[in-house]
């Protein structure tokens, strides 16, 4: 479950700035620093991610296992995961923040040279055709089988923080930030054509063993790092890693998660 707290019990004095390629990104870096000044990530109290989740994304996996939060600003064209971008007030706003601590996925592969991989996934592991011809995928949870054999264009397993990401397109469900459950989610799937996937507690080992291979090649993908010709992918929350997201009060992870599932 990811673990929450009030921002205002640390102190922020000294603060990194990192952003995207993008140049409203690269503009408003140069103009937070000249007002905010910048230390080392590695000595901040606090890094500012500035551009969209894709950044935000990358920001968590570099990262990874420091324990220093990280506090995002939208200056890209996807912000799910990012406060909005404001000059102003930004000790005050990092003060009365909430820090959520969350888990990533680790995925492990086997490819068809037998060449074994691991990557780490925050948003979802996903699986994919990569030809043609549809994915035929055997699944087990926890060592027993539970589909013999799902016909489809790919499978992905999702975090609650990716939940509204990837897998909400693919009509996958809502799950709020604090609920130890993984989305184990099909993408069109042909047969059985029915299934709409699995709620899985976030204990759960998940085996995805691809049919066919050689015929039916598929590719696995964690967030943005992809394996080609893949034969067996196991996925597992991770949980001895963690990762630290800080947004303002009254707009956590959490809220939005809950907001979003009253869209239409």
């Amino acid at each position: 479950m990811p673990a929450k707290r009030r921002a205002n019990r640390l102190k922020f004095d000294s603060l990194a700035f990192i952003a995207s390629s993008m140049p409203a990104a690269a503009e408003a870096k140069r103009r937070l620093i000249a007002r905010y000044g910048d230390t080392p990530p590695a000595k901040a109290d606090a890094i500012i991610a500035l551009g969209g989740d894709g950044q935000m994304l990358l920001a968590l996996r570099q990262f990874l296992d420091t324990g220093t939060p990280i506090y995002g600003m939208n200056r890209g064209s996807v912000g799910f995961l990012m406060n909005d971008y404001d000059e102003d007030r930004l000790l005050e706003r990092l003060a009365h923040a909430d820090i959520s601590t969350i888990h990533p996925l680790k995925m492990h592969v086997r490819d068809a040279d037998g060449i074994e991989r691991e990557a780490m996934a925050i948003n979802e592991v996903s699986m994919f055709r990569e030809t043609y011809q549809a994915a035929k995928l055997r699944l087990s949870v926890d060592g027993k089988v539970r589909m013999d054999e799902l016909t489809c264009d790919g499978v992905l397993v999702a975090t609650p923080a990716g939940s509204t990401a990837y897998n909400l397109s693919a009509y996958g469900p809502i799950l709020p930030i604090n609920a130890q459950l993984l989305a184990l989610t099909p993408i069109c799937p042909f047969r059985p054509r029915r299934w709409r996937g699995a709620l899985l507690p976030n204990h759960a080992r998940i085996r995805l063993e691809v049919l066919e291979a050689a015929k039916r090649p598929v590719s696995a993908v964690a967030d943005n790092i992809e394996f080609r010709s893949v034969v067996e992918v196991e996925v597992a929350e991770d949980r001895s890693r963690s990762m630290q997201m800080m947004f303002d009060e009254g707009h956590t992870l959490g809220e939005r998660i809950l907001a979003e599932q009253f869209r239409y």
